[in-house]
């Protein structure tokens, strides 16, 4: 028989809810965020214009950030998705898988040394090869091509999206050989003459200047696409709220004002050929939304299959949609 004061006991604490199970203890601050960066244009390089920038991200948010360098936007994006990184600078179709598939959040998008928040992809070939856009598309399987990491928004979709799928074309059938590397790989192989042909984007034959002017005067632009929208600073959502509003704080407020400080935070940012950061939710990722959504359907459309075309365009539809609809309550996307 149950004693009678255990019976009692236990209908005043079932009554108060003190026979719950203890609630798990909260976890314990936030003591490290790893930072990711593709160094598209080499580590050696990358490295030390983003490292000034982060310890003082450290100091101002009052944990210590570290750099994680990415060997490709695959590899970026998995590290996030497994919590191995908590926030990084992404390109603009990274940054979209990060948000869907890696908990991301975007802080604010990045506006270049004149204020402008958009690049372009280009196509660059050695001056005085003679060979243009219409060679280029001849497709007569007679050039060597480099292109871009498929998750890349200038070296790949956006050379895609808007030369070779409107012209029915894939680069496969279209070059004698075709090789992927990143922007700093294919300006290297274009002005040594081991491409005649290659991808590779405005902000990053900047770089590719700064650092090998000889070779940067070997290679001429030959295609530029419509405006991209430039890179974004991405977290996790599951970063810890007030870190997360520090450093959005942080990015917003760097380089602006007067003062040694801004000074110098400018100069970081001269390094990096930005001009700051600006407020931006992951709508103003909509164009890329589009430019992967018109793929897809070209894709099904060469395929042929009734059923995934019928698929592609209701996707497509879909987006469009939407895009116009955030586009017309915030243009800026921010």
């Amino acid at each position: 028989m149950i004693p009678r004061r255990l019976i009692i006991g236990l209908i005043a604490c079932a009554a108060l809810g003190a026979c719950q199970p203890k609630a798990p203890e909260a976890k314990s601050a936030v003591k490290e965020i790893n930072f990711a960066i593709l160094p598209a244009e080499g580590q050696k390089s990358m490295g030390p214009l983003w490292e000034p920038l982060l310890a003082e991200l450290s100091k101002q948010i009052g944990v210590k950030v570290k750099p994680h360098y990415a060997s490709s936007y695959t590899a970026m994006i998995e590290a996030m998705r497994f919590d191995q990184v908590q926030a990084g600078w992404f390109s603009a179709l990274p940054a979209l898988d990060a948000v869907r598939r890696a908990d991301g959040e975007v802080l604010g998008r990045i506006v270049n040394a004149e204020g402008a928040d958009s690049y372009q992809s280009v196509l660059i070939t050695q001056v005085g090869s003679g060979i243009n856009l219409e060679r280029v598309m001849k497709c007569d399987k007679s050039l060597t091509f480099g292109i871009g990491d498929a998750k890349s928004t200038s070296g790949y979709l956006a050379p895609m999206t808007y030369l070779f799928t409107p012209k029915g074309i894939t680069p496969a059938d279209c070059f004698k050989v075709v090789r992927t590397a990143s922007h700093e790989a294919n300006a290297n192989a274009v002005a040594n003459g081991l491409l005649q042909v290659g991808t590779n984007n405005s902000v990053g034959l900047v770089f590719f200047r700064r650092q090998r002017p000889a070779l940067a005067d070997k290679l001429e632009v030959i295609w530029s696409s419509p405006p991209l929208p430039e890179s974004s600073i991405v977290v996790r959502k599951s970063l810890d709220p007030a870190i997360r509003e520090k450093m959005r704080t942080f990015f917003l407020t760097y380089g602006t004002g007067t003062g040694p400080d801004a000074d110098r935070q400018r100069a970081v940012l001269k390094g990096l050929t930005y001009g700051g950061f600006k407020a931006a939710d992951d709508s103003y990722l909509d164009p890329i939304r589009e430019m992967e959504a018109a793929e897809t359907l070209a894709a099904a459309r060469r395929g042929g299959d009734k059923a995934r075309i019928i698929e592609a365009q209701k996707n497509f539809d879909e987006v469009q949609t939407k895009a116009s609809q955030r586009r017309a309550v915030n243009p800026d996307g921010g």
